[in-house]
This record gives C-alpha cells, sequence and structure tokens, in this order.
C-alpha cells in the first residue's frame, strides 16, 4: 500500500492546498472503506457511508487543532457515522442482508474474496464475518487493522470511546464469536453435509444470523461428525495479517481511456476552500471530482499513483482503454493461505496444437520456471529463456541448453547447509535465489526471524542474492517480506534484488495494470531490481480455475510488455514451462518443439 499521507500534507489540507487534499483523501480512503466495509457487512450503504466519513473530514479539518492526531481523528468519525448508520438500520431490519445485495459489487465479505483472492481458512474466516453481530462487526473492523499493524490499540480505545481494559475485554470476546462462527462455516461448507446438521437446519432461510449461529455451533460441539470443524482452527491474526485493506469498487475509481489519472490531477475538481465550505450535494459532487484518481492495485490496498502509468502495449490498448482497471490484490488466488500450486501429476490427452514457426523473442530478462518434463531442454531454448531456474541448488534435474544461464536456488531452512550452498555456488554464474514462499505453511514456511538468521550463510557465497519469495503481499507494510526486509537492514544484511510471486484470478483484460501496479508497488516500496519468478493467471479458490487461451495470450502480451518496459525489473518467469500433466491448462509447452497458445505468445515476448 502506498504509505499514508503525513503531517505536512494534513496541515497543507487543513489550510485548503487543493493538491494535498487530493493525497489526504487518496491516502486515507483505504482504510475508511475498510473499516466501513466489514462493519456494515452486506449492505448497500457502504459507499454512501464511507462519502459522508470524508465529507465530514474535509468539512471539519480546518478545526483540528493536533495534526499529528489526523488518524485516530479520522478514525473515530467513521466509527460514529457506523454508528449512525446501525441506528439508522432499526427502523428498517429488513434491508439488512437483502439478497439483491449479495454481490460483488454490493458485499463486502465477497468483494474481499473475489478481490483478494482469498481461499481456504482465509475465505472462511471472511465468510465468518457475516455471523458476527453487529457491535463485534464494528469491533472487528477495527481490530482487523490492528492485527495487520495499519491502526494502534490506542486508536481503536479512542474510537471506540472506551477504557483500554474494556477494549481488551470486547475484542477477546468477538474473537470467540469469530472463532465460533469459522466454525460454523466449515460444518456448513462441508459436502456431504451432515445430515443430523440438515435436520437442524430446517426453516433456515439461508441468512446469517445469532440465534442460527448459536443453533449450528451447538450442534458442530456435540455431533462426533461435525466436531471436526472445530479443530486445526490458525489464529484469525495469522489469517488476518496482510489482508486487511481491501481494493475500492469501481465505483469510487474513475480511469481515463488507455491511462490512469494521477492523484494531482485530481485536484483540479477541488476548490481551494472545499475542507471549510463542503456541504450538501454541492460537497459530495465536489468530493468525487476529489476521489476521481486513477489507480494501480497492490498489496491487497488501492495504491494511488503518482506518475501516470505506462499506458497498455498497442495490441491491448483499445480493450483495456474502454473498461477501466478495477484494483485487485497481488495475493495469490490461491489466497496467501492453503492452496498448492499444481503439480504435473496426472496425464490429459490434448489435441496438438498446429504450430506456425516463429522465431523467439531475445530479451535479457525472459526467463523459465521449470520442473522436469520431457523435452525440457528443448523448450528452454525454443521459448528464447536468457535465463532459468528450477528451485534447486543445481541443474542435475533438468540441465539446460548452453547459452542460457541457470539461476540456483535455497529453497527452504533445510538447503542451507555447506554442501547445497558449495553445490549452488558451482551452478550459478552471479545469482542466488533465496528462500521460496516462506510465508506459506506448505512451501518454505520460515518465520522471518529463521529467515534472518539463514542469510548470512547465503550471503558468504559472494553471490548476489534475490529475496526470499514472498507468496503475497510483498508491498504490504508490517507483511512478511517487509519485516524481512527491515531485518536484513538492522543486521547490516545484503539483499541485492526483490523476488515476487503473482496469481491473479481476474481473467479480464484488467490483469494486466493489476500485476504491474503490483511490481511497481513493491519497487517503490523497497527501491531495489525485482524479479518476477512465478506469475500467472489462475483461480484456486473458484471456477473457472484457469483462464481462455485468448485471455493468456492477452494477459501474456501487455504484462511482458510492460515489464520489458520497466527498467527495474531485471528478470520475469511464467509459471510454468511445461503443459503436461496437471499444468496443461497453464503451461507453455507440452514438449520441446510444441507450444501452447499462450507458450507461443511468450515466446515472442521481449
Amino acid at each position: 500500500m502506498a504509505p499514508q499521507p503525513g503531517i505536512a500534507t494534513v496541515i497543507a489540507a487543513r489550510a485548503g492546498d487543493p493538491a494535498a487534499v487530493d493525497r489526504l483523501v487518496a491516502g486515507y480512503l483505504p482504510l475508511v472503506y475498510t473499516i466501513v466495509g466489514r462493519a456494515l457487512e452486506g449492505h448497500a450503504d457502504v459507499d454512501d457511508v464511507v462519502q459522508e466519513v470524508m465529507i465530514r473530514v474535509l468539512r471539519n479539518l480546518g478545526e483540528l487543532r493536533e495534526p499529528e492526531s489526523f488518524r485516530s481523528w479520522l478514525v473515530a468519525i467513521t466509527v460514529r457515522q457506523v454508528r449512525e448508520r446501525f441506528r439508522g438500520r432499526h427502523h428498517a431490519p429488513d434491508e439488512l442482508l437483502d439478497a439483491d445485495l449479495r454481490d460483488p459489487g454490493a458485499d463486502f465479505t465477497d468483494l474481499a474474496i473475489t478481490r483478494l483472492e482469498l481461499s481456504g481458512q482465509r475465505r472462511e474466516t471472511a465468510e465468518a464475518t457475516r455471523w458476527l453481530d453487529e457491535e463485534n462487526r464494528e469491533l472487528l473492523s477495527l481490530w482487523w487493522l490492528e492485527a495487520s499493524g495499519e491502526l494502534t490499540r490506542d486508536e481503536i480505545v479512542e474510537a471506540t470511546g472506551v477504557g483500554r481494559q474494556h477494549v481488551a475485554v470486547r475484542i477477546q470476546r468477538m474473537k470467540l464469536q469469530l472463532e465460533t462462527a469459522r466454525a460454523v462455516v466449515r460444518a456448513l461448507h462441508r459436502s456431504p453435509r451432515c445430515p443430523d446438521l440438515e435436520a437442524v437446519l430446517t426453516g433456515w432461510d439461508g441468512r446469517p444470523g445469532a440465534l442460527w449461529r448459536k443453533r449450528i455451533a451447538r450442534h458442530t460441539r456435540e455431533c462426533r461428525s461435525c466436531g471436526f470443524a472445530w479443530h486445526d482452527l490458525i489464529a484469525a491474526e495469522r489469517l488476518l495479517a496482510g489482508m486487511a485493506l481491501v481494493p475500492l469498487p469501481p465505483a469510487f475509481l474513475q480511469t481515463l481511456p488507455g491511462t490512469g489519472v494521477s492523484v494531482t490531477t485530481a485536484s483540479k475538481a477541488v476548490p481551494a476552500n472545499l475542507a471549510a465550505k463542503a456541504t450538501g450535494a454541492v460537497a459530495q459532487k465536489a468530493l468525487i471530482g476529489a476521489l476521481a484518481v486513477g489507480a494501480v492495485a497492490g498489496g491487497g490496498a488501492y495504491a494511488v499513483s503518482t506518475r501516470a502509468p505506462e499506458p497498455p502495449p498497442a495490441a491491448v490498448a483499445a480493450v483495456t482503454s474502454s473498461s477501466p482497471a478495477a484494483p485487485s490484490s497481488p495475493y495469490p488466488s490461491a489466497s496467501p493461505s492453503e492452496s498448492v500450486k499444481p503439480s504435473p501429476s496426472r496425464s490429459a490427452s490434448r489435441k496438438p496444437a498446429v504450430v506456425t514457426a516463429t522465431a523467439a523473442a531475445s530479451s535479457d530478462k525472459k526467463g523459465a520456471a521449470v520442473w522436469k518434463f520431457t523435452g525440457a531442454k528443448a523448450a528452454i531454448k525454443d521459448v528464447g529463456a536468457s535465463w532459468y531456474y528450477d528451485w534447486a541448488p543445481n541443474d542435475d534435474e533438468v540441465p539446460g541448453p548452453a547459452g542460457v544461464e541457470f539461476v540456483p536456488m535455497i529453497w527452504g531452512a533445510a538447503n542451507v547447509t555447506d554442501a547445497t550452498l558449495k553445490q549452488a555456488k558451482a551452478e550459478g554464474d552471479d545469482w542466488l535465489l533465496g528462500f521460496n514462499e516462506p510465508d506459506l505453511a506448505e512451501q518454505s514456511n520460515m518465520s522471518v526471524e529463521a529467515a534472518l538468521d539463514a542469510w548470512p550463510s547465503l550471503e558468504a557465497t559472494g553471490m548476489k542474492l534475490v529475496s526470499p519469495a514472498v507468496a503475497f503481499g510483498g508491498d504490504t507494510a508490517g507483511g512478511w517480506l517487509d519485516r524481512f526486509m527491515a531485518g536484513a537492514a538492522s543486521r547490516d544484511l545484503r539483499v541485492d534484488a526483490i523476488a515476487l510471486h503473482w496469481y491473479g484470478s481476474d481473467f479480464s483484460k484488467a490483469s494486466v495494470n493489476q500485476f504491474l501496479g503490483y511490481v511497481d508497488a513493491v519497487h517503490e516500496r523497497y527501491g531495489k531490481p525485482i524479479w518476477i519468478t512465478e506469475f500467472g493467471l489462475i483461480n484456486f479458490g473458484g471456477s473457472p480455475k484457469y483462464p481462455s487461451d485468448a485471455q493468456k495470450v492477452t494477459f501474456i502480451k501487455g504484462a511482458t510488455a510492460g515489464l520489458e518496459k520497466r527498467a527495474f525489473v531485471q528478470r520475469y518467469a511464467w509459471f510454468g514451462l511445461p503443459a503436461v500433466g496437471d499444468s496443461v491448462d497453464f503451461g507453455l509447452y507440452k514438449d520441446g518443439k510444441t507450444p501452447t497458445e499462450a507458450g507461443k505468445a511468450y515466446r515472442s515476448a521481449g
């Protein structure tokens, strides 16, 4: 996420500087939207309340005496507006959770699931929030941000207006209710569903509610078949960290054809005295002008671009210009969670493609992520890769063609041995890749401290080091990579480049800017060269799981063109080169000389 504006911006905005007002609104809008969206779960009023909050903030900004307390003041205003809307709901209870509102545009949980691409226990936790009582949803919206480092406990105390001990007790009670709701969601999602549970659900209309939460939870505690729902629940703090801010919906965005509008451009729509005089419908229109900023999403948040992003390549400009790029998370579609990438474990018959001979484009950046398959060496050469890797410290399993650089990897903690490091040094020309997805339990599963303790051993090789490749949230403040980089700096450890993974579940043409926006956001955060060692389009948690050939081709053309233009991008590699077994739907080559449609597009890249 882009850093939130500092005190200087608050002071300038308070004085009526329209550019500062723009920066302030754009910088804090994601925070407000997340608090309101989660507190008002499942209701169409979210956008209205967010707008009311921002209008109230701008209207009263001139009265703020302590600019350093702006964020706490903003959060307190947000909570008050949420409570006012809760009180208004009590006069029209039938509006809550109307079936017509259960779509990704109106339902905050659906928005989180689709935009942040959640699966596994993260998806269960997001769905469980629908089962919380209103006051607990309000508190969750604040604690959710505390868990990811966006808010402090003092700010929550100030926003809720109760003492610190009272807040601590309320949070613990809310977490217990959330855990119960998670068990409820698990039991309901089991297929086939427990027959006894089906009997309990007789008369249920499908809407989450306190009474049904208690009935279902009581059944799961007493039923031997449903008792699994309470087992192996990952602590909510671990699941929520790094996924706190949800990208703003398209209603808040306006993208000009073929480009993004920078924050400063939007200042023309904001009168210099808006902070002092914004009222009524006129203020709302002025505020919408202030919010009409083009943005590129990253880290599951609304990352504001301070410059216009590069236009899409000519091949896709016509289609991208007519449909604004929706913000999206860089998190893998598997969620930052439990889903495992497909592996070549089964075969599938496919009709051979008709291949038109095309010379592979040559690029120093273009590489290949490869595992063993028939024809691997020939495919590496045919695709025009200048480098490749196979997640191993040597190329014994996948020897490459002459002239193509093999880059070794130290996959995880068990590989940090003198023998493995010696192999890597002997195999690699210059570069060494760090740990593979240490933030995932099913991958290298390393704590930040463990990775930092092991890093000097990698440094001792004398090779240039690429950071551990996190599965998600590379630009998230307080995320795994952010803490690793901060720790490396404090220990004076060397990190020469940043490795990224990205998988998108949005198969539309907007995916190009979603991907490139994440790459930009990570580079802006750390200021180091970028290696994208895995990227692609896979919806791990939904259907369809894979894009069509045409969608893959469009994405590959646009994404690689953007990567080639970015000087700070040193290397990139599609996941993955083989299109065999489980990888037929996303790989590039069926054998050494038969590329898929996606393979042809990647071969032409660069």
